[in-house]
């Protein structure tokens, strides 16, 4: 699944169009690298943003199939930090 849709998917963003400015501004990293919004996302990849004033990275354990409510986006990954931007 593309990383745009994906961000979008799991309601990490938004809508698609701000994660894919994020990519194309360098703001996403896909396993350490900057992404592109067509970036095939894999299960065990790690995805790392700064949207929205915070640094977060988490660990992808599941990919969607279809629409994820928010109250089961969580189910799809795994938080490994948040920080707030000075």
């Amino acid at each position: 699944m593309r990383v745009d849709l994906l961000m979008n998917k799991l309601c990490l963003v938004k809508t698609r169009s701000i994660a894919k400015k994020a990519c194309d501004k360098g703001l996403v990293q896909l396993n350490g690298h900057a992404a592109k919004a067509s970036a095939t996302v894999q299960v065990g990849d790690a995805l790392e943003y700064e949207i929205y004033g915070y640094r977060t990275s988490l660990k992808i354990t599941e990919i969607p199939t279809g629409n994820v409510s928010k109250a089961t986006a969580m189910n799809y990954y795994q938080l490994e930090s948040r920080e707030k931007l000075v």
